[in-house]
């Protein structure tokens, strides 16, 4: 059993005895906080570690990861020490691009996630030509808003956003200058889910994640935006405790 390392994994409501665990990956400024409500609710079934990336909260004075391998790369080998039982992944837009990656990096070293569940994101092989990062502030806040990710009263401080737009625009550089390695396939399940009205991803878009695992695949779309999963936290919760006990069970009996 892993002790829990500071910096990189937060876990609110620690579940040493539960059968499994979920690794939770935010989006673009996004924190491990983010995932507490989910800790809440999958307490003490699932073991919930969440990844606070540098350049936020209490990780601010950190430089922001800019690329996607070398953010996934730390990750896989901060959760090294947590693989002595079996995990899954769950990311959300940018965190579901990293969880991918982690998620490649856990089975070429032997460890195979239970399950990817990829959230809020086009397959890492649809790509558009985005370049919000290159923008002044205000472009980048427009775009903030325009997802309805986060707080409004936030953006209406100025110290406040002086505070939290670096790591915003790093992550956003990282979600738009990343491409996937030809062919990265997965041989874990992936099951992903989106909002049929967000902007950034087609159905057909998150359907083509099928092209990335050799294991089963699954797609849900729910009612909403990018963030569709602020308003329906209940079934996104409900399907990935419903995915991570058929697992459990399946270990079971093996």
């Amino acid at each position: 059993m892993a002790v829990d390392n500071g910096a990189w994994i937060r876990r609110f409501h620690p579940a040493p005895e539960a059968p499994v665990q979920l690794v939770c990956l935010a989006h673009a400024g996004g924190s491990a906080s983010y995932f507490f409500p989910v800790s809440r609710a999958l307490s003490p079934a699932v073991d919930v570690l969440a990844v606070q990336y540098p350049g936020r909260q209490e990780r601010r004075s950190e430089p922001a990861f800019e690329d996607v391998g070398l953010l996934a790369d730390a990750i896989a080998e901060q959760l090294a020490p947590w693989t002595d039982r079996p995990l899954a992944l769950f990311g959300h837009s940018l965190g579901a691009t990293v969880a991918f990656e982690v998620a490649l990096r856990l089975e070429s070293g032997g460890v195979a996630p239970l399950v990817l569940f990829a959230s809020g994101r086009r397959a890492p092989s649809r790509q558009r030509a985005e370049r919000v990062h290159l923008g002044d502030d205000d472009q980048l806040l427009a775009e903030i808003v325009r997802l309805e990710g986060t707080d409004p009263a936030m953006l209406e401080d100025p110290e406040l956003v002086r505070m939290i737009l670096p790591a915003f625009r790093s992550d956003y550089k990282a979600a738009e200058t990343y491409r996937p390695e030809p062919g990265a396939t997965l041989r874990c399940p992936v099951h992903t889910l989106t909002g049929d009205r967000d902007p950034q991803v087609t159905v057909a878009e998150a359907e083509a994640w099928q092209e990335h695992t050799t294991g089963p695949f699954a797609l849900r779309v729910f009612p909403g935006g990018h963030f569709y999963l602020n308003q329906c936290a209940g079934d996104v919760v409900a399907l990935i405790r419903q995915r991570m006990t058929a697992s459990a069970h399946g270990m079971a009996r093996h």
